[in-house]
């Protein structure tokens, strides 16, 4: 389950980034976070952008309305957007799969 904070002016939420992935993409939810693939290398802020850009895009936003707030040098960052409502932004983000562990059925039992 995501983790939301609204303030007045913005709602966060965290992501977790795989850099040098063969497409940038939203893939789903893990743990506490919503997890991207990023095609951009993680240099010259190359991959900060190119997260902005995909989070913008998914949730129908403008890029000056998602921001990083902090992990610009960490794969786990802290995403604000402005401009928007915590309950928009849950709707979408909310439907997206869930990527946690699932065990495996064994035959027999």
């Amino acid at each position: 389950m995501i983790s939301f904070h609204q303030t007045d002016k913005n709602v966060t939420f965290t992501v977790k980034v795989v850099p040098r992935a063969s497409r940038s993409e939203i893939v789903g939810i893990q743990d506490d976070a919503v997890k991207l693939r990023i095609a951009s290398p993680p240099v010259d802020g190359k991959a900060n952008e190119e997260c902005v850009r995909v989070i913008a895009d998914f949730l129908g936003l403008k890029k000056r309305q998602v921001s990083i707030l902090s992990g610009h040098a960490s794969r786990t960052k802290t995403i604000s957007l402005t401009e928007t409502t915590l309950q928009a932004t849950v709707g979408r983000l909310n439907a997206l799969p869930s990527l946690e562990a699932r065990q495996p059925e064994l035959p027999g039992l």
